[in-house]
């Protein structure tokens, strides 16, 4: 077993990649900011388990109705409200980014990503002292 088999450290390999995918798109939110119908975007955080493998990344499929004629699938909560983007203000060219939101979002992606780093530099430095190398 290497030392980045470790579920730990994969964890944080995942979490860090994760964040710096997200700085990416919360940066082509920003530049598109004038672009007009522009939607922003931005990523669901994966969920890992125990082994730090991802899990319920890719869930099953859902139904969705295209037409009011349709029969609601069972079990569907009675709303088909799936804009999560309710809260954005969208300007008359059609753009909805909002500039102080997102570079709130990337401030705080920046944070985890240098928590995340710390905590994989110091999960190695433990384990090289505890092998007798650190």
């Amino acid at each position: 077993m290497s030392i980045n088999d470790l579920p730990v450290l994969s964890a944080l390999r995942t979490k860090m990649q994760w964040h710096q995918e997200r700085q990416r798109v919360l940066s082509e939110n920003v530049s598109n900011s004038d672009t007009p119908k522009f939607r922003p975007r931005d990523l669901v955080e994966p969920k890992l388990d125990r082994s730090g493998a991802v899990t319920g990344s890719m869930g099953p499929l859902a139904l969705t109705r295209t037409s009011g004629s349709h029969m609601a699938p069972s079990g569907a909560a009675s709303g088909f409200d799936q804009n999560k983007n309710a809260g954005f203000e969208t300007r008359p060219a059609g753009n909805a980014v909002n500039l102080e939101e997102e570079m709130m979002k990337a401030a705080s992606n920046q944070m985890d990503y240098a928590a995340a780093t710390s905590l994989y530099s110091k999960s190695l430095h433990l384990l090289k002292t505890a092998i007798g190398k650190g």
